[in-house]
């Protein structure tokens, strides 16, 4: 487990990401269930996936065991009337509307991780702060977070703020965040929650194919690497995400009860891999980087 800022929210190194949760109730609660029982308390939502529903679906998951979950979710894309999509909306009179209906859908009186649901550097950084710091001190949320994989935008809300977590994209082939990010976040209490760990499953048996700057011929060599390791791609690629020390959980999205097996098992072979053969990975294949947003 590992603890978020100075509060008393803890959290285990695997969380499960609830986007791609089924609309099944029933299949969902088993989803949920087993990952519980399996140690993890941590499950990332959001007020955006299936425009709420996904809260109601997890917030009536864990009744009963409330205590035993750590409940995050996220806010800032305003869904339209109309129902034609959304609008980034990161104002203070927004996200303090939008926190009391996930409170309702979650149908807790509490939310331990409030994160904003990305930023950019023109955004009102100010009020949407100010907001956050509210709802800690209304007792609505424990500690809050940004979800966000800018450079700059991450730079200024260390600078003005305390926030327990940034959550990012980061696996062997999206790398960008060992340059600048990590090195930034390690020197705080902050924690990164990553996201994509497991690369779309191009490094464990989707076909290879061009990723960011990295060619379908570089990919498919990162694969063939991997599962030469003599650990499974899904251990691999997990030890290879919490590797890290600015990482403090990797938030895994499963559909089935199955999927969530084999991340627990995964986990559980990832913490039996040597050190260097991670470093090894590092060493023959360079890391990218940003290109904007520095």
């Amino acid at each position: 487990m590992i603890k978020l800022s100075s509060s008393e929210v803890q959290i285990s190194s695997i969380g499960l990401g609830c986007m791609s949760l089924p609309e099944d109730y029933g299949l969902s609660q088993k989803i949920i269930d087993t990952a519980i029982s399996g140690g993890v308390n941590l499950l990332d939502t959001a007020d955006l996936y299936q425009k709420g529903l996904n809260e109601e679906m997890v917030g009536k998951s864990i009744q009963g065991i409330r205590n035993q979950v750590v409940l995050a979710t996220k806010v800032g894309n305003q869904l339209r009337s109309d129902g034609s999509g959304w609008d980034w909306n990161p104002r203070k009179s927004y996200i303090l509307e939008a926190v009391e209906k996930s409170l309702k859908r979650l149908q807790t009186d509490f939310i331990d991780l409030y994160q904003l649901h990305g930023g950019t550097i023109d955004d009102p950084w100010e009020e949407t702060l100010e907001a956050f710091e509210l709802l800690k001190g209304q007792g609505k949320i424990r500690e809050f977070g940004i979800s966000s994989i800018r450079p700059n935008v991450i730079r200024k809300v260390l600078q003005d703020s305390k926030p327990a977590t940034i959550m990012m994209q980061y696996s062997p082939l999206d790398r960008r965040p060992e340059e600048a990010a990590f090195p930034l976040i390690s020197s705080t209490e902050t924690k990164v929650l990553v996201r994509g760990s497991l690369a779309k499953g191009m490094l464990i048996n989707k076909p290879s194919e061009d990723y960011l700057d990295r060619s379908e011929k570089e990919v498919e060599e990162m694969k063939e690497f991997i599962h030469d390791s003599g650990f499974s791609p899904e251990a691999f690629l997990i030890k290879f995400g919490l590797s890290p020390d600015a990482v403090g959980s990797l938030i895994i999205g499963a559909s089935s009860v199955e999927q969530v097996q084999k991340m627990l098992k995964g986990y559980e072979e990832s913490l039996s891999i040597p050190e260097r053969i991670i470093a090894d990975f590092k060493e023959k294949f360079s890391p990218n980087y940003y290109q904007q947003h520095r």
